[in-house]
């Protein structure tokens, strides 16, 4: 896909853009980290399996270096500008003897530090996991970029997420068509990079599966301000790459 294909379509698949050490680093933190939290708010299992959890910045170190590598880090900066950071990090899995489904959404909530304050661009605010939410405006939101970090190959079988392409383009959902439907099909370490804004559902696991579907899903804003004195709830800069030592420069 070409340079303006995310603008155009409202997303596009990063071939191979985290390494398959990196891919294991990252499911073994995942396992340790979320094995203790059946009962924790952060995160849902069921039948011993974690297979979703929130506020992830803070609790999972990796989340906050895993998208700051070149191919990645290049990739934010050329669609989000200079002085954009990570705003949320959530975990998602479908064990083989757990499947679940969603329905066509666009993912409109943000966390923020108060959810309280009077304002024009937010409205609905709720509680998710203990951290306060927001549904944010169609102008927030198109300024933001979420990538989701395969952890494991992604077929038919395991209840690939399907997206409406150019349907990012606002919050309305009148005139999108199902019949363009597209299935991301995904190997480990591939990235899905996609608009907040793009229609999308995620579709059972088929029957008997043995396989996991693990993702990553990391959301970025380009900008620290959001309007009417709204905060994020975090937002964690990219590493100045002057301030990197040689050792951990990133990759190309």
């Amino acid at each position: 896909m070409n340079r303006g294909t995310l603008e155009r379509v409202g997303f596009q698949i990063l071939r191979a853009a985290v390494t398959s050490e990196v891919v294991s680093e990252l499911l073994q933190v995942c396992s340790d980290s979320l094995a203790d939290e059946s009962a924790s708010v952060r995160a849902r299992s069921s039948r011993g399996h974690v297979y979703a959890a929130r506020n992830l910045i803070g609790n999972l170190p990796p989340v906050e270096t895993v998208w700051q590598t070149g191919r990645l880090l290049a990739f934010l900066h050329q669609h989000l500008g200079q002085q954009f950071g990570l705003v949320r990090a959530l975990f998602f899995d479908k064990p083989p003897d757990r499947t679940w489904a969603l329905p066509w959404h666009k993912d409109t909530s943000v966390a923020v530090k108060d959810n309280s304050l009077p304002s024009d661009h937010f409205s609905r605010p709720t509680l998710k996991a203990g951290v306060p939410h927001l549904i944010a405006c169609d102008e927030v939101l198109k300024r933001m970029l979420t990538l989701r970090i395969h952890l494991d190959e992604v077929t038919d079988e395991n209840g690939p997420l399907q997206v409406i392409p150019s349907s990012h383009v606002s919050s309305d959902t009148e005139s999108e068509d199902l019949s363009s439907t597209v299935a991301i099909h995904a190997a480990a370490g591939d990235v899905l990079a996609m608009r907040p804004l793009l229609s999308h559902s995620s579709a059972s696991s088929v029957s008997g599966t043995r396989r996991h579907r693990r993702i990553l899903h990391l959301e970025f804003a380009e900008s620290e301000r959001l309007p009417d004195g709204v905060e994020w709830h975090d937002f964690v800069k990219p590493i100045a790459i002057s301030n990197r030592s040689p050792a951990s420069s990133p990759e190309s």
